[in-house]
């Protein structure tokens, strides 16, 4: 699989405009030219998988999906171009972040990670938020020690851990073959299931692109004569960690006016707020109490976008589903990002990235190709950040779908679908013998703003439009440092 028929794919798939494909120039790998003839330069990072395809493709569907809500307004056409080693440097993004030219805050809890268990299998587990690990640890019977836990998890069954772990709400994984994998009824329940749905979920009257207030977020940056792709859009995001917030910050870099709206008591993870939290404001809106739920029922009245990656069902026991959001503000994008799809025995389960790809074969083959003894993930959030990008892209896709023919819309996007996706475009002889790529080999994608954090350096949005350039209006932000409405 190849980027540009990647993208043909997404863009197919949506029903778009076939002839805006001739606007799209996607190019090279990451130091492409450095690297020996005989390997596939796809990857662009140490992976057996097409990582780089999967990075190209859904950025640029994002950018070309931009331009394309852009035209409904100007009547013209722009170029968009995507670099692989930007692209890929954009699904790095959490790993290159510099604080003060140091660190961010540390990312992974130190018991996060792959044990092997009594039967010669491997689990994974997840414990990253600190309820995550104090659960694991009652479940295990042991000190919070990395020993430890290894110690607990040789006495288990690597199936019987798994599910006991999964019953109990917590975040682990046991890893799969692709073949153990495909024979499970959530993999069968996926199959069916196309990469993403964009679906009309009731009536309304058409919503072209609103005209800019120049003193607004969204025209912050822009020239005479232009506008930004999303100027005008309200977008509230109900999002923690990478998938969601990626898809809030695609859209807040093309103009939009998110909102990020975090519950008190949920955790966080602090450089990922830092990383994902640029171009947004956020507030803080207890869903748990009638007032904080008004709050969000007024803020959503007037949203064009409601972005939520909460479990399939949750928002919805709180009175905030697709359907009452489409009743309560015609004209609706409700997004929907998960981990495991929203039908299926594994529906509710809890999922990250990282557990995904041990579930569904990833991790076990490029363990498998490297002749190593541990599993091994990806090179990076591969599936966090394509599905991000995926629900920015089918997000702007409802979005002209409104401004032509009206509607309220429901996206449904999920981590294990993307997965899928990847796995089915082959493997990459020799991949994992492409170098890794330093922070000093991508300085050319990353960009340095002072913020409350400090002076942070991130990558810069790696789609480019040739009139529209996307960027970031806002300095990342602490969680809560704005009030709960509308500019």
């Amino acid at each position: 699989m190849t980027p540009e028929l990647a993208l043909k794919h997404i863009w197919t798939l949506a029903g778009c405009d076939p002839v805006a494909l001739h606007t799209v120039s996607l190019s090279g790998g990451v130091g492409d030219a450095d690297l020996d003839l005989d390997l596939d330069p796809d990857p662009g990072l140490p992976s057996v998988y097409r990582v780089g395809s999967l990075a190209s493709a859904t950025i640029a569907a994002t950018g070309l999906a931009a331009a394309e809500y852009w035209r409904l307004r100007s009547g013209r056409r722009q170029h968009v171009t995507v670099q692989m080693r930007r692209a890929l440097a954009a699904f790095r993004s959490e790993r290159y972040l510099r604080v003060d030219d140091g660190p961010p805050p540390v990312l992974r809890d130190p018991v996060t990670g792959f044990y092997e268990t009594g039967d010669a299998r491997w689990i994974q587990l997840h414990t990253n938020f600190a309820h995550h690990l104090q659960g694991v640890l009652a479940v295990l019977g042991c000190e919070n020690d990395r020993a430890a836990v290894a110690a607990a998890i040789r006495h288990w069954d690597g199936a019987t851990l798994d599910r006991t772990l999964a019953d109990a709400g917590l975040c682990a994984a046991l890893i799969r073959t692709p073949d153990e994998w495909a024979a499970l009824e959530q993999a069968k329940a996926l199959a069916g299931m196309p990469l993403f749905e964009i679906e009309r979920i009731g009536d309304a009257p058409p919503e072209p692109p609103r005209d800019t207030n120049p003193g607004s977020l969204a025209a912050v940056g822009s020239e005479v004569g232009t506008d930004r792709p999303l100027a005008g859009v309200r977008v509230l995001d109900l999002s923690r960690i990478i998938a969601g917030p990626v898809a809030g910050r695609a859209l807040a870099h093309h103009g939009a006016d998110v909102l990020m709206i975090n519950g008190p008591h949920l955790p966080n993870i602090a450089p990922l707020v830092i990383d994902n939290s640029r171009g947004k404001r956020s507030a803080l809106v207890d869903l748990r109490d009638m007032a904080g739920r008004a709050t969000l029922r007024e803020l959503a009245r007037e949203a064009d976008v409601f972005l939520q990656a909460y479990r399939p069902g949750a928002l919805a026991a709180r009175g905030f589903g697709p359907d009452e959001l489409a009743r309560l503000r015609p004209g609706i994008v409700y997004v929907s990002v998960c981990a495991y799809g929203d039908t299926g025995p594994w529906a509710q389960r809890r999922g990250f990235d990282s557990l995904v790809q041990s579930a569904s074969g990833i991790a076990w083959t490029e363990r498998a190709v490297a002749g190593g003894v541990e599993p091994r993930h990806l090179p990076c959030q591969a599936l966090d950040h394509a599905t991000g990008y995926l629900a920015a892209f089918a997000a702007m896709v409802a979005l002209a779908r409104r401004a032509r023919e009206g509607g309220s819309w429901h996206v449904k996007v999920s981590l294990a679908q993307t997965g899928r996706w990847l796995q089915s475009f082959g493997l990459v002889a020799d991949g994992q013998q492409v170098p890794d790529v330093s922070l000093d080999e991508v300085r050319d994608c990353v960009a340095s703003v002072p913020s409350e954090f400090g002076r942070v350096l991130a990558v810069q949005p790696a789609e480019e439009l040739e009139e529209t350039p996307a960027f970031y209006a806002l300095p990342p932000t602490r969680v809560g440092a704005h009030e709960a409405r509308w500019l």
